[in-house]
């Protein structure tokens, strides 16, 4: 049979994850084509931060990657998350406790618009063929490979490849068609997000904020500052809540900006760009099947987002950095079976498995506020409480206290 394309490896999708996975394979020198159904420069509705995760692998990535992504007008550093609990008691929590290098951000903020466009860039060399205005229609099963079927700019083609990579997002063709993943509401969050102009009282270090209101719970409003005086202010809350609450997100968080005592005052002279715009979350709060004959599975496609801070840029590109290896080593093998690909999952757990439960146990608490806002207020007055908690973003092992009733027992007693 005549085919369009013919390749390897396929990868379906260019934003993080599939971006990710297309550069460690160039490292590697293997062939391979990525498509898109976008062209970029595309927005993405995103809450835009970036965290240290997104960091390490960007170092990985490319040693020059600040001159691209921190460019002035298009970005800013971001030193820590504060936490507003719903009785308006603040907690700031830097990401790290010593001071960084200089000039080396522990996480920043960008436009997804921007920081996915500035990562396609770093797609393209000689291994990578890059077909945009690419849709995947259909995914065909044959003895010796897959047959896809795309829609490319208005025109239906097909790709052959020997396996691929779902990196779509969370209406991934992969994930359905190969791996029959649906939507779980338990497992899955709902966001808007929307751009402002002149929001006042902005941390002076570009702290990301996250406020934990009793209205939206499990859930949080946020405001994440951006340059050029932008702030991305949004909401994200458990689909199973707004299902059982039949919560309107857009009616909720204008009636925070318009009503809460402390925020109606920051947004008074707030100016708002654009539309409120939705988009799905596919948590990280159940182990589900990465792979299978002839397919991984990686980022959003994959429901690797954090279930507690919502961020899946992070955990995208280090399954795009696990996805390259286990690729190199199917194809070494010539191995494409569901039974070889499984180490995917074991390996790609192993890095996330152990975060990302301890982040699902975290939204259970912030889903109890009157628990929520004891350890804030408690944090609040305890330097030792403050540090384990900024520990936490960076140590695993310090996060299992949050697990533990003794925590709580000795943060009572001030033990």
């Amino acid at each position: 049979m005549q085919y369009d394309y013919t390749t390897d490896v396929l990868i379906a999708g260019a934003g993080p994850a599939g971006a990710s996975t297309s550069i460690f394979l160039s490292k590697e020198k293997i062939q391979h084509i990525i498509i898109d159904k976008a062209v970029f420069p595309r927005d993405k509705t995103c809450g835009d931060a970036m965290s240290g995760k997104t960091v390490g692998m960007l170092n990985r990535l490319d040693e020059q990657w600040k001159q691209h992504f921190l460019a002035a007008d298009n970005a800013i550093i971001s030193n820590g998350i504060q936490f507003t609990g719903s009785n308006n008691v603040s907690l700031d929590i830097p990401f790290r406790l010593q001071q960084p290098a200089v000039n080396e951000p522990l996480g920043f903020v960008s436009k997804r618009i921007d920081f996915d466009h500035n990562l396609f860039k770093l797609v393209k060399s000689s291994y990578a063929s890059c077909l945009l205005n690419t849709a995947i229609e259909d995914i065909d099963n044959t003895n010796d490979g897959l047959v896809i079927k795309i829609k490319q700019e208005g025109k239906v083609k097909t790709i052959f490849t020997r396996m691929i990579v779902g990196a779509e997002g969370r209406s991934s063709v992969v994930a359905k068609k190969l791996a029959h993943h649906s939507v779980e509401p338990e497992h899955y969050s709902a966001g808007i997000r929307a751009y402002y102009s002149n929001v006042s009282g902005l941390h002076k270090e570009n702290y990301i904020e996250l406020h934990f209101y009793k209205e939206m719970q499990p859930g949080y409003f946020w405001i994440f500052p951006l340059a050029n005086g932008m702030a991305n202010v949004g909401m994200g809350m458990l689909s199973s809540a707004v299902s059982s609450q039949k919560a309107n997100l857009k009616q909720m968080m204008q009636e925070i900006i318009d009503t809460h005592p402390v925020i109606k005052e920051r947004f008074k002279n707030a100016t708002l760009h654009g539309k409120v715009e939705g988009w799905g979350l596919p948590l990280g709060s159940k182990k589900r099947n990465l792979s299978g004959e002839r397919f991984l599975l990686t980022g959003d496609a994959g429901s690797l987002i954090d279930p507690f801070t919502g961020e899946g840029i992070g955990n995208a590109m280090v399954s795009g950095l696990v996805a390259s290896r286990q690729i190199k080593a199917a194809l070494e093998a010539n191995d494409f079976s569901a039974e070889f690909l499984r180490s995917y999952d074991a390996a790609l757990y192993k890095k996330l498995w152990a975060e990302l439960k301890l982040s699902h146990y975290l939204q259970i608490l912030s889903a109890r506020p009157w628990l929520f806002n004891f350890v804030i207020r408690k944090a609040s007055r305890s330097k030792e409480l403050r540090e384990t908690i900024s520990c936490m973003f960076e140590n695993v092992d310090i996060r299992k206290k949050f697990m533990s009733p003794l925590f709580y027992f000795r943060i009572l007693f001030n033990l």
